[in-house]
């Protein structure tokens, strides 16, 4: 278990969804902050199961290390009801979900979403003095959305530090790493319990189904989300197989 990172004498705020991405930032977050906040958005997701998700999470990764434990602030949860007002989306409505939407993306993409939560987390960070942010997105490994990108998250920290006069800095651990590359990353960090905890207490799946427990945790299996998820941590479960038989043949 990696807890020997570099100590940043400063408070974060974790982005936190209860998905796994956001579950592997807020460990990445605990071992480096003094100090660990999270805050959830409900924006009328149709996977709402995945904010029920979040505090077993939080509870989970408490349990796993007292140092986390010690570190783990409060939680929050802002309601953001405005998607459905700004666009049709397959994630904010009973919609079909579709890889092949508008513009070459799918149907899944909420417009700005991201983008919105930055600018919610950097504004209610603002008044606890909280200048770092934890967010999950991923450039490498994603679902083509474009306010994941490397170039979105530099933009929003420019326009965020402009605009409120702050030096904010948004932490992105998972932007060059694929989905194996983010297990693996659970594994370095809290070791086989950080991923059997993700795993069975996290929630990716876009239907919000959490009754059929497959390998890699609970979900659909055919939704874009619970493809990625899957793709990955087979993946994942193969390298740490031939590390175990190459540690055996030695």
């Amino acid at each position: 278990m990696n807890t020997t990172s570099p100590l940043l004498e400063q408070q974060a705020l974790v982005v936190f969804s209860g998905g796994q991405d956001s579950a592997t930032c807020l460990a990445w977050a605990l071992s480096r902050f003094q100090r660990v906040l999270t805050l959830g958005f409900d924006y009328g997701q149709r996977h709402s199961v995945e904010l029920a998700c979040r505090q077993r999470v939080r509870e989970g990764l408490a349990r796993l290390n007292p140092l986390w434990a010690s570190r783990l602030g409060p939680d929050a949860l802002l309601n953001i009801d405005i998607f459905r007002q700004l666009a049709d989306t397959a994630l904010t409505s009973d919609t079909p979900i579709d890889e092949h939407g508008a513009n070459g993306l799918p149907n899944t993409f909420v417009p700005g979403r991201n983008l919105i939560f930055i600018l919610h987390a950097a504004a209610w960070a603002y008044a606890k003095n909280i200048r770092h942010m934890v967010l999950g997105v991923c450039q490498s490994d994603y679902s083509g959305y474009p306010d994941c990108r490397d170039d979105s998250i530099k933009a929003m920290q420019v326009a965020v530090n402009t605009g409120m006069d702050a030096h904010y800095t948004l932490h992105t651990p998972l932007m060059w790493r694929s989905k194996k590359d983010a297990w693996m990353l659970a594994r370095e960090l809290g070791g086989d319990p950080l991923v059997d905890l993700i795993v069975e207490e996290s929630h990716t799946c876009y239907q919000g189904q959490r009754g059929q427990r497959q390998p890699w945790g609970y979900g659909c299996g055919a939704c874009p989300a619970c493809r990625l998820r899957a793709a990955g941590y087979t993946a994942y479960a193969e390298e740490q197989a031939a590390q175990n038989r190459q540690k055996d043949d030695a």
